[in-house]
Formats: C-alpha cells, structure tokens, sequence
C-alpha cells in the first residue's frame, strides 16, 4: 500500500490507489452518546435523567446575551470566509472551482519523502528498466505525458514484481509506481493507459494539495464538532469522514477517470477500452464497501460514467491527428529510455 504523505487526525484521508477502496470505519460505537444525571428527588427514588447538547445551549446563551461573543464569531466568520474566496481556483481540464491553500512546491516535497519510503519497502522487488513490464510501462508513460503537459516533471518509474497486488499510484513530482499484479488487468497498452491516465491525473489536477487543504477547515470544526456535541474526536471526525471526506474524495476520483480518459485518448489510446478495465476490476475485487462509506466510486458507476464520456473522448482523440503525431511520440520515447536531459 502506497505510504500515508500528511499526517491526518481522521481515519481515512487519501490513498492514491485506484483499485481497491480500504474498508470502512466499523459502525460499532454510539455517535451521539449521553450523558446521565441524577436528580435528587423529595418524592420517590431518585430517577436518571439525561441531559443532551449542553454546550450548544451555552453557545446558544452567549450568543443571546454577550454582543462581544457575537463580534468574535462574525469576525472569525468572515476571516474564514475571506480565506476560502483567496484560494479559490479552478482544476485543469474538468474546470471545477475548489478550495486550495497548499503549494506544489510543499506538494512535491510529500512526494520525495513518499518516494523514498515506498523504495526502502519495495527496493528489492523493483523489476530491471530493461524487463519488459518496465519498458511497456516507460513506452505507455513517454505518450501520456506530452498529453498531460508534464514534460518538464522528472518523471521517475518504478515497476514492482507482486503479481498479488493490483495496484499502481504516481505521487506528486512524478514518481511512478506500478505493481505487476495489474498488469493482467490492463490487458494491453491502451488499459494500462487508463490506469496510468487515471493516476497522472491527480496530479494534473492536485488532488493532494486539495486533500491537504481541506484540513484547514476540517480539523477546527471536528473539534467544535467535538465540544458542542459532547462526542469524542473520534466518532467526530468520523461523521466528517463520511459526510464530507469521502464524498470529496469519490469526486476527486471520479475527476480523475473523466481528465485520465481525455488524456489518454489524446494520447491516441481507445479510451472505449478502459470500460473493459473496470470490468475485469470488478471481477477481481474480493470485497466491495457501500458506495456511502467508500473513497471510490464502485466499478459500476465508474464503467457507467465513462461510457457517457466516451463521445468526448473520442472527439478528442479524433482532434488530436494520431497519425502526424506519431513520430513524434516515438522519438519522445526514445529520448525518455536513453534518458535525454532535452525532454527533462
């Protein structure tokens, strides 16, 4: 499993995986426990009452009697609300309007340190540049990625022999991981293109900059969360998590299918192969969460909205003059083998 790049206080914050959503939280505990008290009573035994939300009621008083209490939430109010509006900015190709305070400098930093964890674990298991997984892995990447317009990125690939684990990821600089076991699943070129469209754009659009910034706002209001409504930071952040969290990350994904799809056919792949790319991923997958409780959309939906995407992908790809770009492709791949400092 690809390394954890930022430190979260909630139970599931980002994988870069594309394959397998990692189980959900369990639903075993109480999410608005109560607080009993006893009252003493000149009739009868004593009774257990239960005394709910008392916070809120104080925040509520407040509120009514101290106008410096209403001034500070108004000013904090719109301090936040300026903030957001500041880093307000619109993702490449899908056009969304989203929330960003993080760099890509900060960004790739995550990345080398992910990089170098993910090598001491899997160094030894990294296939040889000249196994033939690696170079159809490198011949895929050296189309993709005029596509993408990354060409400036070092792009670092890695191919890892597990033949178990069907996975691949690309953290952030353009380190790229690829497990054997997914391979089967590609089923040739133009799904392993999918898979690694899917992957290289998150980090077009910087997914993880976005997922970082949502903890600017997460994390203060999980705690207040946490204080007006007497619960733990725990069952706190994992009503966030549900209710806000994995939504986000299930449109980021889906966001991902929609820019890789593109990217893929302007790389003058069949991007009505990557339908059969989910269809073998369902087959395969041993266990499949609720969609509600997931960071991925289900195989199903997945192959359903890109079928609906398929026209303007083949458009694009219709758009792109293949064949005149096919020279250049090969001569991109040849320098990106032998490693020349031109394209980097």
């Amino acid at each position: 499993m690809p390394p954890r790049l930022w430190p979260s206080s909630f139970s599931h914050f980002w994988s870069p995986k594309i394959i397998r959503a990692s189980p959900s939280t369990p639903l075993h505990h109480s999410l608005l426990p109560r607080t009993s008290v006893r009252l003493a009573s000149q009739r009868g035994p004593q009774r257990t009452q239960y005394n709910r939300f008392g916070n809120i009621q104080i925040l509520y008083s407040l509120w009514r009697t101290s106008p410096n209490f209403r001034y500070g939430v108004g000013a904090v109010g719109l301090g936040s609300g300026g903030f957001y509006y500041y880093n307000l900015e619109q993702v490449p190709v899908s056009g969304r309007r989203r929330f960003n305070c993080i760099s890509t400098a900060r960004e790739e930093r995550l990345g080398e340190s992910g990089y170098r964890r993910v090598i001491q674990q899997y160094g030894r298991d990294i296939l040889p540049p000249d196994h033939p997984h690696s170079r159809m892995v490198n011949k895929v990447l050296g189309r993709l990625i005029p596509a993408a317009g990354l060409e400036r990125q070092k792009w670092d690939v890695k191919v890892i022999d597990d033949p178990e684990e069907k996975n691949a990821f690309v953290l952030p600089g353009g380190k790229v991981f690829v497990f054997s076991g997914i391979l089967p699943i590609c089923a040739g070129e133009d799904g392993l293109a999918a898979v690694l469209g899917h992957e290289i754009a998150h980090n077009v659009a910087h997914h993880t900059c976005e997922k970082m910034s949502q903890m600017a706002f997460l994390i203060p209001f999980a705690l207040l969360l946490t204080w007006t409504l007497g619960i733990s930071v725990q069952d706190s952040g994992f009503i966030l998590d549900v209710a806000l969290e994995r939504p986000g990350s299930r449109k980021m994904e889906s966001e991902a299918d929609y820019i890789g799809l593109l990217m893929m056919a302007q790389a003058c792949y069949d991007p009505s192969l990557a339908v059969g790319v989910w269809e073998r991923m369902a087959k395969e997958e041993k266990y499949a969460p609720p969609q509600i409780l997931s960071t991925h959309p289900t195989s199903k939906n997945r192959m359903k909205v890109i079928q609906e995407w398929l026209p303007q992908a083949q458009q694009k790809r219709a758009e792109s003059q293949c064949g005149i770009m096919t020279g250049y492709v090969d001569e991109f791949q040849s320098a990106f083998e032998h490693g020349d400092d031109g394209f980097w």
